[in-house]
């Protein structure tokens, strides 16, 4: 992403005022409040970890795995190719990456296909587990 500076010339953004920018436009959630919400049916859950993270760390309980190559399409109420529970663009979906960081990103996509409750979880999987929220073993 490129942004106008002076004139018509366009600078380019770095990932931090990126990341910065993508999390303004929307409220990001903490491991105990999106484990709520999910015990509560109030959002799903999506670990987008790649398999050697999950294998290696373990698995959210009742989170659904989309890996980030896959998001869009799976999560897309419209798409062909989108998975049972995208219900609708209302759906509350709470994006769950390592560390939070690449759900910054994914969240954002997915509020471009109108998915505007879409949200991630702050420190991902790894502030998840700190917390001492439920983990099941990996492969």
């Amino acid at each position: 992403m490129a942004v106008s500076g002076d004139g018509d010339a366009l600078r380019p953004v770095g990932i931090d005022e990126l990341l910065d920018r993508v999390r303004s436009g929307y409220r990001r959630i903490e491991p105990r409040a999106a484990h709520q919400a999910a015990r509560d049916g109030g959002a799903l859950l999506v670990d987008i970890r790649y398999a050697a993270l999950r294998d290696r760390d373990g698995l959210i309980p009742g989170a659904l795995v989309i890996e980030r190559n896959e998001l869009e399409w799976r999560l897309d109420p419209q798409g062909s190719h989108r998975v049972p529970e995208a219900t609708g663009h209302d759906l509350r979906v709470v994006i769950i990456c390592n560390e939070g960081y690449a759900s910054s990103l994914a969240a954002a996509s997915l509020h471009q296909l109108g998915l505007r409750r879409a949200t991630d979880l702050v420190g991902g999987f790894q502030a998840w587990r700190a917390a001492g929220l439920p983990v099941e073993p990996g492969a």
